[in-house]
């Protein structure tokens, strides 16, 4: 991925060169349809829907973000011999940044592509995913089933999978400008794979099919059953709607499936890392377990997850919970396991255009442990942010985390960590 990634920016450069010189690319002008990387977007989850029309030839938008964390966090286990953790200090963790091109490619049709210059899992460039978004299929006959794509889009490629709310909100390596908080979810349902998904919205109603290879490393090679990948199965339904000027009420329910695949990243498939660094790690690693924090319930072949967001905004209060459970296995497993999360955040925004903010979260995974144990993981975030302006954003979080039930074979025996982390984003 690293020599394709610096060959994708050499060409991407001489394509911006040759366009400046043709003089018929507009740069970093509004694209339509587009879900703004600033303020305006926080709180919109998919790209919006408009039949309007600006396109006037191929319009390019280079963009990006840029975040960075100040960390002072504790973490504890039972501190049994062979278990004991690496304390973690305070300081600066590593800058994370992304590069983001979205194309206006023909009226109706955009690319978006997004590469990580800098994470925490890789210091060198490489493609996160990308995609093709279609609105409008004036490209086959102009007005081509005009009446179906008025509420219709097409979403095409190596992208990240729309299954629940929850990822809107997250943070995307340097992308954390609509996470309200630092860290995201225990158990952060994320991944990017080949495939496409089909959007109806109409009156506030939503509803989407998709389907996937679900793979997250893209590979031919056949495994030791004789197969090279699986299949996985999106859908969302929906309603979201401005009932008036101060309340908003959205309620979505999402299933992702997977009959079978070699192997299942829908909680493991994160490459940027968590936004906790150094923690519950054991004392005799050499390298970074840059997933810890969160917890992949592990079900490696097989799994059905369902996750129903709900939110509510009503003027400057708004309220946004998950309620998640997955089930499947490994298959070196005769059982499925299940697991389940649930979450829920409650933020007021304030002061002028809501560029002030105060807000907590509680979040609780109960699940059925590949070892066999029944475990639990609780957090509770206290968070506050400011919009300096729409693009910049400085953040602060005290975090709480407990892992309850785990065995004394476990490095999460008994395990806890609290602390303060400042995060400054810049996105644009």
């Amino acid at each position: 991925m690293t020599k394709f990634s610096k060959y994708l920016v050499l060409a991407l450069i001489t394509f911006m060169a040759t366009s400046i010189q043709a003089q018929e690319i507009n740069f970093n002008r509004d694209l339509d349809n587009f879900k703004y990387p600033d303020q305006r977007g926080v709180n919109v989850f998919e790209s919006p829907k408009d039949t309007a029309s600006t396109f006037n030839g191929v319009k390019v938008r280079v963009g990006g973000s840029f975040a960075l964390q100040y960390q002072a966090i504790d973490n504890e286990n039972a501190n049994l011999a062979g278990y004991e953790i690496k304390s973690a200090g305070n300081n600066f963790n590593l800058a994370t940044a992304n590069l983001d091109l979205d194309v206006e490619l023909y009226d109706g049709i955009r690319m978006h592509l997004r590469t990580y210059l800098s994470s925490r899992h890789h210091n060198e460039p490489y493609v996160k995913g990308g995609y093709l978004l279609i609105d409008k299929l004036d490209f086959v006959s102009e007005g081509f089933l005009e009446e179906i794509m008025n509420y219709t889009t097409i979403k095409v490629g190596h992208m990240e999978n729309n299954y629940g709310d929850a990822h809107f909100r997250r943070s995307d390596n340097a992308q954390a400008l609509y996470n309200p908080f630092v860290g995201n979810l225990i158990m952060d349902a994320f991944t990017t794979e080949v495939g496409a998904e089909v959007y109806y919205r109409r009156s506030g109603f939503i509803g989407m099919l998709g389907f996937t290879n679900g793979k997250l490393n893209q590979s031919v090679e056949e495994n030791e059953f004789g197969r090279s990948g699986g299949a996985s199965f999106l859908a969302k339904l929906g309603y979201d709607k401005q009932i008036n000027n101060d309340l908003r009420l959205r309620l979505t329910g999402s299933l992702y499936n997977t009959g079978y695949v070699p192997n299942s990243y829908l909680y493991n498939a994160d490459r940027a890392g968590a936004r906790y660094y150094g923690l519950m790690q054991d004392a005799a690693a050499t390298g970074d377990d840059f997933r810890a924090s969160r917890y992949n319930p592990a079900l490696a072949n097989k799994i059905t997850a369902v996750m129903i967001n709900p939110f509510v905004k009503y003027g400057g209060l708004e309220f946004f919970g998950t309620i998640e459970m997955a089930k499947g296995k490994a298959d070196t497993e005769l059982d499925e396991r299940t697991v389940n999360q649930y979450a829920g955040e409650l933020i007021y925004r304030f002061g002028a255009e809501e560029n002030i903010y105060v807000g907590g979260r509680y979040n609780l995974v109960d699940a059925e442990d590949i070892s066999g144990e029944d475990v639990t993981i609780d957090r509770i975030q206290f968070a506050a942010g400011w919009f300096m302006t729409k693009n910049i954003l400085l953040k602060a979080e005290y975090v709480i985390q407990n892992y309850n039930d785990f065995g004394a074979t476990s490095i999460l025996n008994e395990g806890k960590f609290d602390g303060a982390m400042l995060e400054a984003v810049i996105s644009f």
